[in-house]
């Protein structure tokens, strides 16, 4: 018996990475920004391009991906925020492959 999987969205090969970003991630940040956590998962078979649409082209704002896109986002609201508060930012990035899990910030 077939199991029934349940997804929001499916973009077209061609979708930009903005298109991407602003229709499945931008509202994980303004909820993060509100106090709330956020996950953003990223799932599928090997060389389906998950790194691709989480990392992008570092360097060319019109390709970078979904990472970049909230790190400029979250330290944009926060430098444009007129009151003086302190902020603590924590970041997971890991990767599970053949039932290993890697953390990809520790080098």
């Amino acid at each position: 018996q077939g199991k029934v999987y349940l997804f929001d969205k499916v973009f077209k090969p061609n979708a930009s990475q903005e298109k991407v970003y602003n229709e499945a991630a931008k509202s994980i940040v303004t909820d993060v920004l509100s106090g709330f956590n956020g996950t953003i998962f990223a799932y599928g078979q090997t060389s389906s391009g998950k790194t691709h649409t989480m990392e992008g082209v570092l360097g060319d704002p019109q390709k970078q991906g979904i990472i970049p896109r909230i790190v400029n986002d979250i330290f944009n609201h926060i430098y444009a925020m007129e009151e003086n508060l302190e902020f603590h930012i924590k970041v997971s990035y890991f990767e599970i492959y053949m039932d290993k899990i890697r953390d990809l910030l520790d080098g």
